[in-house]
């Protein structure tokens, strides 16, 4: 199976109806909320296709991704960057054909096709950016362009968009492009280490859509914050997403839990905790550990390098395997930097083995197999 089908980064996602996968400026809280945690969503932090998954590829001739994955992407496209009135615009009828199109070629070729038609058709760009571009600095020259391209469609689309249920349609898909690019562009800074640019680019971008918070591109930012070590603007932002009423994930768990361990990690030792107790910093890091694994019970394994880390899928199942090596791939480097993290996590996920039974109650094993949760999106 070829690699073909660009990855939206946006939301969440499951095989369910087009209308589901969508998203506009207005859903709120609330959809949010009804969001079942046991279903596939798009990977927030998605590779690119062509400057990473395809360099895999190159290597080792091997396929980086399912066929089921790329089948879920290939719905995205169609959902985020399509719309009933695409046919009455050549380009965006050619670039319809192209998010069909299974065969990679195929779809660059559609891509410059709808190019010629209109210069500035801002989908062709993000088709070209996420699969022609072989680096990550070709893939931000594409995306500047889309991005010029999308907001001169962006602005036309918001002052006609009251005329029809079409024109409407028509704001949605174009603020779904625009969204998707100014996104993209974060992460290409943030890949390219203008870490302090891509964290500006992501905070303007939830304040502009406010209400886009199913977008998780909040773990975009977090991810970010943790690289630059600015661990206050981390609790910051912890504190406005790690709500019980929200849909949690591995990075809002395990982020949590590594802010604790921060404070207590560094003197940590299991064999002085047995003798004296723990600390309520100690007791309130393990019980940060604690739901954390409870959450996800596969992170440790990938965080402790007991199992080996492949590349992230586009899609996961939350609280799976597949969210795991997502969140791993990510985030490894940030519990490695604060010493004796790991150490703590281990201790706490070996449970009684290390310490004293007086209080094993807050350290218990936790299973490793979630299972009929989880599903092989990779």
């Amino acid at each position: 199976v070829s690699v073909s089908h660009l990855r939206p980064l946006i939301g969440g996602a499951e095989n369910s109806p087009p209308a589901s996968a969508s998203f506009s400026a207005g859903e709120n809280e609330t959809s949010r909320q009804n969001m079942p945690e046991c279903k596939v969503w798009r990977n927030p932090l998605n590779l690119f296709r062509g400057a990473e998954y395809s360099r895999y590829m190159w290597v080792t001739g091997k396929e980086p991704l399912t066929y089921y994955d790329m089948n879920l992407s290939a719905q995205d496209h169609q959902n985020f960057f399509t719309c009933d009135t695409d046919a009455l615009r050549p380009s965006d009828t050619v670039m319809q054909k192209a998010w069909r199109e299974r065969n990679p070629q195929a779809r660059i070729k559609a891509a410059y096709q709808a190019l010629e038609l209109n210069n500035d058709c801002a989908t062709a760009y993000v088709l070209l950016a996420e699969e022609e571009a072989t680096t990550i600095v070709d893939a931000e020259k594409y995306f500047k362009q889309a991005l010029k391209a999308g907001e001169m469609i962006y602005r036309k689309s918001q002052n006609c968009h009251s005329q029809s249920p079409q024109h409407e349609a028509q704001l949605r898909r174009d603020t779904n492009v625009l969204v998707y690019v100014k996104r993209r562009l974060a992460m290409c800074a943030r890949k390219l280490g203008r870490i302090r640019e891509a964290v500006k680019m992501m905070r303007d971008l939830m304040k502009e859509f406010p209400l886009l918070s199913m977008l998780n591109i909040h773990e975009n930012l977090l991810e970010a914050l943790l690289e630059l070590q600015a661990y206050a603007d981390v609790q910051a932002v912890l504190a406005k997403y790690d709500d019980i009423s929200l849909p949690k994930s591995a990075a809002i768990c395990y982020t949590a839990a590594l802010l604790k361990a921060r404070a207590v990690s560094e003197r940590f030792s299991p064999e002085t905790a047995s003798k004296r107790g723990l600390s309520t910093a100690e007791i309130n890091a393990v019980e940060a550990i604690h739901r954390a694994v409870e959450f996800n019970p596969h992170v440790p394994k990938y965080l402790l390098e007991m199992k080996s880390l492949v590349l992230p899928p586009e899609h996961i199942l939350k609280r799976g395997d597949s969210e795991a090596v997502a969140y791993a791939f990510f985030h490894l480097q940030h519990w490695k930097r604060i010493e004796g993290a790991l150490n703590l996590l281990h201790c706490t996920w070996e449970g009684s083995k290390y310490l004293s039974l007086g209080f094993s109650y807050l350290l218990m094993s936790f299973p490793s197999d979630p299972g009929a949760l989880d599903v092989c999106v990779w």
